[in-house]
């Protein structure tokens, strides 16, 4: 596969806030990449500069191989995007957006047609914007972004505040282009289903870096052989000197919900030593899990923190 995007040494800084950190990329034609983080990673920022929309204060950032400094016009073509937060006139009808849109690039009608079909909107080509609901200004948003039929999708937060259905939606619509076209895809997010279901490679970014990427199989291999224990207690109060004494089983305990969390290496051995502990100090379990790592224990392990705080 082309390379289509490459990313080399790129920093971007806001008076004192260091927003990009020395970042390296690369995306491939077809590929689907997740950048998965926080608010406040830096995923907006990066894809903004991918977009040519910032200018790196160090590094290099190569569409298609070339420079966006002289090549706007045709790098422009190739991309299409949804920012994160998106804005039409509320007195045009989706068709009339579309249209609208589609003058930018010279499109035909029937390719505003066309694109309804595909983002499922046909039935609201007469609607005006203002009163589509948020799932479907999303899939105006991103048939506006596939209206070119860009050889670069970049999403930004897409599915941010919409409900469990309408997310689905969106993606069923990203699965089906990706089965039928070569188009590569960067899609930021904090939702970690959302990269696990669209995405063959993902990319953990926090505080401006890239802590660790891969595919999905390999960010989870790597923490394959450990596995996540949650637990509740009938009381809520434990003592110092216990959580002092249970410092070895690495407990992360919340004494507000009386939930904690402990990673074993060896389940059959070192939970049958958990539980001694527990009931040599008189806390009774209310509740018990075990399972294996995920996306959010791996991005907890690598910061100290959940991915949505």
């Amino acid at each position: 596969m082309s390379l289509v995007i490459d990313v080399k040494n790129v920093h971007k800084s806001f008076k004192t806030v260091q927003a990009v950190r020395g970042i390296d990329l690369t995306i491939r034609e077809g590929q689907f990449l997740a950048l998965l983080g926080p608010n406040g990673a830096g995923k907006t920022t990066l894809v903004e500069m991918i977009e040519g929309i910032q200018v790196p204060d160090k590094g290099e950032i190569l569409i298609m191989g070339k420079k966006w400094k002289g090549n706007e016009n045709e790098l422009h073509r190739l991309i299409g995007l949804s920012l994160q937060e998106t804005y039409y006139t509320d007195k045009l009808t989706v068709i009339e957006t579309l249209r609208l849109f589609a003058s930018f690039y010279n499109l035909p009608n029937e390719r505003c047609v066309e694109i309804m079909e595909l983002v499922s909107l046909t039935e609201k080509s007469k609607a005006y914007v203002v009163n589509l609901s948020g799932g479907q200004r999303q899939k105006l948003a991103l048939g506006i972004a596939l209206l070119n039929d860009p050889r670069i999708l970049l999403l930004d937060e897409p599915t941010t505040g919409l409900d469990p259905l309408a997310r689905r939606e969106v993606w069923a619509i990203l699965l089906d282009l990706k089965k039928r076209s070569n188009t590569s895809m960067i899609l930021t997010t904090h939702y970690m289903e959302e990269a696990e279901q669209l995405c063959d490679h993902i990319v953990i970014i926090d505080s401006g870096k890239i802590l660790k990427e891969g595919t999905l199989k390999q960010l989870l291999e790597d923490n394959n052989s450990e596995n996540v224990v949650n637990f509740s207690l009938e009381d809520l109060y434990v003592s110092p000197e216990i959580l002092c004494e249970a410092e070895k089983f690495n407990i992360q305990w919340d004494p507000i919900t009386g939930k904690g969390q402990v990673i074993l290496s060896q389940l059959e051995n070192e939970l049958p030593e958990f539980l001694r502990f527990l009931h040599v100090n008189n806390l009774r379990i209310k509740h018990l899990e075990s399972q294996k790592k995920t996306l959010d224990d791996l991005f907890t392990s690598l910061t100290g923190r959940h991915l949505h705080e």
